[in-house]
């Protein structure tokens, strides 16, 4: 019920501004001898204070647009009324402290106590010099400070209030908003990635099955025993993309996203396989270490194999060359991975508006490791693809020159 009347009046401020006024006017409509120093024989007409109390609650129908002419109006007539010999009551200062309070509530700090001070300093100066002689001493000094700080000070908490509310609120939006780029973000990023994996996992076994059926096509009359074993390796490629497959798919579902399955299906450990698989498309690769291996940072193993994949899988479809060499070569902080073949490139491999996408994959593969890739044509031909990524408590530093 509260909450509905708060909302009532808050829709309605003209009719608020409008009651407060016509309830200020009611009592200060009192008569003369409640604004009089009883007693003395000092009983003045009512209808000036009546006056000089009619203008300042006129004036606050505009408290809330125009608070410095209402405070202005109603300091000055507060203090005619004063200097005519009205007491300095609640009744007489109403119309100013409300004018005050909304001052308050509506400009700064300075603004409203400098308007507060110059009220006091005038009423208490005006009731030392005109008013009655035997009103008390402490009502011409206290009284105005005290009835006008009161509305200044109760004007400036609301408006602390507000602000704090208002400070809130925006802390609650903005709050929101890095939510909702968080989600968006994450999403661009998982989106990302089922992309890299679904292109390392397609692209790699669509190619080595294009190749292998092209040679078992080529065989079939003329060297049937090749036929055969291609069509055998084929079979075996097509069963490991199968199997490939489903476990991305299978990762995709998985609520956790948890990376250790990742790691699993696929690592540097089973690079001696990858190199084999490609031995049915006719390419030859060699892969060698050095160093000490070392454990590599989450998610580099997986990022290393892919990139190795995806340069050899490149290799196979553009180079015009049977042979390519995988290094990885284990230093104090990372693992350099190095992919080389000596054939002429038969066309650009570079990210372009409906190109491929193989070496942006493997760009990103790196960075979201925490490592860096670089890829280019050999001064002596072929061609040359770096990848450094991280070991376990190391970080890359100065990307290595291909």
């Amino acid at each position: 019920m509260i909450d509905n009347l708060k909302r009532y009046l808050h829709c309605r401020p003209r009719r608020v501004d409008a009651a407060l006024a016509a309830v200020l006017l009611l009592a200060c409509a009192c008569p003369a001898s409640s604004l009089t120093f009883p007693g003395h024989g000092l009983a003045l007409p009512w209808w000036p204070g009546f006056m000089l109390s009619a203008v300042p609650c006129a004036f606050l129908l505009w408290r809330r647009t125009r608070p410095r002419a209402a405070v202005a109006v109603a300091l000055g007539c507060a203090t005619a009324a004063v200097g005519l010999g009205y007491l300095v009551t609640p009744l007489l200062l109403g119309p100013l402290m409300a004018a005050l309070y909304s001052l308050a509530a509506r400009t700064g700090r300075g603004t409203a106590n400098a308007f507060a001070f110059t009220g006091v300093a005038l009423l208490t100066c005006t009731a030392l010099i005109a008013g009655p002689a035997y009103e008390p001493l402490v009502v011409k000094l206290l009284g105005p400070a005290f009835w006008l700080l009161l509305p200044t000070s109760a004007g400036t908490v609301n408006r602390l209030h507000r602000a704090c509310l208002e400070a809130e609120r925006a802390r609650a939006e903005h709050a929101e908003r890095v939510r909702d780029e968080e989600a968006r973000r994450r999403v661009t990023e998982e989106r990302l990635r089922i992309a890299r994996d679904l292109h390392d996992v397609v692209a790699h076994h669509l190619v080595l099955t294009k190749v292998q059926a092209e040679a078992v096509v080529r065989f079939l009359r003329t060297r049937p025993d090749d036929a055969e074993r291609l069509a055998a390796e084929l079979t075996g490629t097509a069963t490991s993309a199968l199997r490939e497959l489903k476990a991305t798919v299978g990762l995709l579902r998985d609520a956790n996203g948890s990376e250790e399955p990742r790691e699993a299906i696929v690592s540097l450990s089973r690079l001696s396989d990858l190199a084999a698989s490609f031995e049915g498309a006719g390419l030859s690769v060699s892969v060698t270490e050095e160093g000490r291996p070392r454990q590599l940072a989450a998610g580099a193993g997986l990022a290393a194999y892919r990139i190795v994949q995806e340069a050899l899988t490149n290799v196979t479809k553009h180079a015009a060359t049977r042979s390519a060499e995988v290094r990885l070569a284990y230093t104090c902080d990372r693992l350099i991975v190095t992919v080389i073949n000596d054939g002429v490139r038969e066309h650009v491999d570079h990210p372009v508006p409906n190109g491929g996408f193989g070496l942006t994959g493997m760009h990103e593969r790196a960075r979201s490791a925490g490592g860096r890739l670089l890829a280019g044509p050999r001064p002596l031909g072929g061609f040359e693809v770096v990848a450094e990524l991280p070991l376990l408590g190391g970080a890359v530093g100065v990307p290595a020159r291909s």
